[in-house]
Parts: structure tokens; C-alpha cells; sequence
């Protein structure tokens, strides 16, 4: 009996080192909720392994900044850890990752500024008594953990479907990211003020000061989506501009093919009447060619290239080479939804190594760029060969990624430099240069 009495003093009366005894066990619990609760806004993916390494790298720089700051700017000095660790952990998209990782902060302390001010009233306590006397501390807590068990079971029951793509201008960027950032800042503030002045505010104030953030929060958030909605819709139209383009071109040379359709049979025939093998194999390498190039036409299809960004790019080089009378042949046999690397810097490495081929090629008197997209399932790999002609066959393919380095006057010679980085940055990518008598070849290998 005497120690239930010594527990039940312990809880009811205040104890600061109970209270930090007990956070550690509870900051966990704090971590999970709040790891599934941005989860789940968006609809994130993750994997066990993901979430494991998530949650304890958080928790034990949690207790870190406990222990060495004091509240309640530790807490959002964590705030701000967890957001970049979300995106490095879980390798979402950057403004998909970093929007749903504020929005869960914002719900999780607005959900505590509703309730702050009602529970002190209920228990006729003041501020100091709830963050020293551990069970009202751990009642107040187990409401908040309630109430975000109830929002992850809503937002993943709505199944939300947020169309939100890194593949957009930078001004853009600095706009969403600026005001996710003053988001945090104004909760922070009304988290601060809260802590210091709950016990003279009335429950009114609270009240309207909760509706006041949440209308402004969820504005926020549904004038996002429209924007990233008015992004996607405008890629898709710049997509099927290009599409339309393409198909054009290509209706014009199947027009064209099949309008000369006689006269190439009929030439066919001459050489096989007169037995001219030699002459044949010529002419069918020239009409090879041709039908090349329409089946190239064929596959800057959006259905093919199954990503606006990508499609875009693609067809913006094929444009450029088909100017410089480039022979541009390409195969595509991959999946980009499941490109295992960020679209954004696969972009930039597949952007610049086609400026690249592009220039070096038109240099030469036979100019053939071969791109070749495909899945190394026996390797668990994604395979990107860009291979070009090129003019300067003593070329340092160690060199060349050096920064300056440039074979061309009023050349930076950043752009390989700027793809080495990129490939460094990512553990599971590597590019290996190579070259022949013939071509200057680019392999990005992406494993999974």
C-alpha cells in the first residue's frame, strides 16, 4: 500500500525528473505518430526499413536536444531536423516531402493549441503545473496522441491524391518553400505565447485563435494543390504540344513514304532483275534510315516515354539534332515511374550528356547519336547509353569531368563536372565513359 502511495504522489505532485524520465519513452510514441501522420497525407512511400531508421535517428537526437535545450525550443529546433531527414530518409519528392512534413507539424500543434487552454480550464490547473506534474502531463498528452490517431485513420481512409512534381521553375520553389517556412514560424510563435501566457487567456481566445490559423493553414494548403494542379496541367499541354508536333512530322513522312511506295519497289526490283547485290544493299541502307527515323517519330510518344518532363526533353533534343541533320536512333524500353533516382537530377544528367552528344556529333561528317533506354532486370539495373560520333579521338575520358575542363573555346566545361556530382551524390548510380574508333559512348547505370 505504502508504495502505491509513493507512485501516486510521484505522478501527482511535480516532478520535474519524473517528467524527463517519462518524455523519453513518450517522445517515441511522439516520432511514430508523427512519422505516419505526414505519411499519410500525401500518401508517401516508405519502406520498413525507411521508417525504423527514421524513427530512431530522430528519437536519439530528440533526447539530444532534451537534454541540452531547454523547452520548448527544443522541440522546434527538432521540428526542423525531422523535416530535412524526412526527405533525405524517405527520398520522396523535395516539395511533395517537405509540404506533407510541414502540414503534419501544423496539425500536430494545432491540435495541442485546441485542446492547451480547455484542459487547464477542465482541470483548474495553471501552465507550470501541467509541464511538472506528470499526470496531467500524460493525461494532456494522451488526448493529443488520441485525436492524431483519429486524423491518420481519416487521411488514409480519403486516400488523397495530391498531384505534386519537383519539376517546376525555381521561382516557384522559393515561393512554396518560403511560406512552408513561415508556416512553422507562426506556430512556433502561437506555440511560444501559448506556453508562456495560456493561464491568462480566455478559452475564447484559444478557441478563435485555433479557427484563425486552421482557415489560414487550410487555405494554404488547398491554394498548393491548385497551383501544383496548374503545373501538372500545364506540362501535360506543353507534353501533347510536342506529341502534336511529332505526330505531324511523322503523318507527313508516312504520306511522303507511301506516296514513293511504288517507286521504291519498283527500284527494288531493278536491282534484283539486273542481280546488282551490291547496289541493293547501298539503296537499303539508305532506306533504312528513313524508316528509322519514322520509328524514332514513333516513339516520342508520351505513352512511351511515360513522364512529361522526360518526353519534353527528349523531344526538345530530337528537334535540335534533327536541325543539325544528326541521325538520332533511340530505344526505349523503360518504365520512368519507376526510375529509381529523383526525376530532377536524372534530367540534368540526361539533358547534359545530350548537349554534349549533340555538339560533339555535328562536328563530324557522319553524325549519329544512339540513345538507348532499358531495364538490366539480371543486374537490377536501369541503363541509359548515349552514344554519339565524335571529331577529337586523343579526348581524356578521365579529364574530362574535371571543372573547367573544356576541349571548346568560350566553354565552361561544367557540365560533366556538374554530372559527376550528381552521380556521387547518389550511391546506387554510376556512369562509365568509354569510347571506339567510331563512338563516344555515356552509360548511367541506376541499381535498385
Amino acid at each position: 500500500m505504502e508504495i502505491l502511495n509513493n507512485v501516486w504522489t510521484a505522478i501527482t505532485s511535480p516532478n520535474i525528473q519524473l517528467i524527463n524520465i517519462i518524455s523519453i519513452p513518450i517522445s517515441l510514441i511522439e516520432i511514430i505518430l508523427n512519422m505516419y501522420l505526414f505519411l499519410s497525407i500525401m500518401n508517401l512511400s516508405s519502406t520498413r526499413k525507411q521508417r525504423i531508421i527514421y524513427v530512431l535517428v530522430i528519437w536519439l537526437i530528440g533526447i539530444f536536444t532534451m537534454l541540452v535545450i531547454p523547452q520548448p525550443f527544443n522541440i522546434f529546433i527538432n521540428y526542423f531536423i525531422a523535416i530535412a531527414l524526412q526527405y533525405i530518409i524517405f527520398s520522396n519528392p523535395f516539395l511533395k516531402s517537405i509540404t506533407s512534413s510541414v502540414s503534419a507539424l501544423i496539425i500536430y500543434n494545432l491540435i495541442g493549441i485546441l485542446i492547451l487552454n480547455p484542459f487547464i480550464t477542465i482541470f483548474k490547473i495553471d501552465s507550470n503545473q501541467l509541464y511538472s506534474i506528470p499526470i496531467y502531463r500524460l493525461c494532456y498528452i494522451f488526448v493529443i496522441y488520441i485525436i492524431c490517431i483519429l486524423s491518420i485513420i481519416l487521411l488514409r481512409k480519403k486516400n488523397w491524391d495530391f498531384q505534386f512534381s519537383d519539376n517546376i521553375d525555381r521561382k516557384n520553389k522559393i515561393i512554396i518553400i518560403a511560406n512552408s517556412l513561415f508556416g512553422i514560424l507562426a506556430i512556433i510563435m502561437e506555440s511560444i505565447t501559448l506556453f508562456y501566457y495560456v493561464d491568462t487567456l480566455p478559452i475564447i481566445i484559444t478557441f478563435f485563435s485555433f479557427i484563425s490559423f486552421f482557415v489560414y493553414f487550410a487555405i494554404s494548403f488547398y491554394s498548393l494543390t491548385r497551383v501544383f494542379k496548374l503545373i501538372t496541367a500545364t506540362q501535360k499541354l506543353e507534353s501533347a504540344e510536342e506529341y502534336n508536333r511529332s505526330l505531324r512530322i511523322l503523318h507527313d513522312n508516312v504520306r511522303a513514304f507511301k506516296h514513293d511506295f511504288d517507286n521504291i519497289v519498283t527500284t527494288i526490283g531493278g536491282y534484283i532483275k539486273t542481280n546488282d547485290m551490291e547496289g541493293l544493299k547501298i539503296y537499303y541502307n539508305e532506306l533504312e534510315d528513313d524508316c528509322q527515323r519514322v520509328n524514332n517519330l514513333y516513339l516520342l510518344n508520351p505513352e512511351i516515354i511515360n513522364n512529361d518532363g522526360i518526353y519534353n526533353l527528349l523531344t526538345k533534343k530530337y528537334q535540335e539534332a534533327d536541325a543539325k541533320d544528326i541521325k538520332f536512333n533511340m530505344t526505349f524500353l523503360l518504365d520512368l515511374s519507376t526510375l529509381h533516382m529523383k526525376i530532377y537530377e536524372f534530367a540534368r544528367i540526361l539533358g547534359i550528356l545530350l548537349d554534349n552528344a549533340i555538339e560533339a556529333s555535328s562536328e563530324c561528317d557522319e553524325k549519329i547519336i544512339n540513345l538507348e533506354f532499358r531495364n538490366d532486370q539480371s543486374n537490377s539495373r536501369q541503363i541509359i547509353l548515349v552514344e554519339n560520333t565524335y571529331k577529337d579521338k586523343n579526348i581524356d575520358t578521365d579529364k574530362i569531368y574535371d571543372k573547367g575542363f573544356s576541349s571548346k573555346e568560350n566553354h565552361t566545361g561544367l557540365g560533366l563536372w556538374e554530372v559527376r556530382k550528381l552521380v556521387k551524390k547518389n550511391n546506387n548510380v554510376n556512369l562509365h565513359t568509354s569510347k571506339t574508333d567510331k563512338y563516344f559512348s555515356q552509360q548511367l547505370e541506376i541499381y535498385y
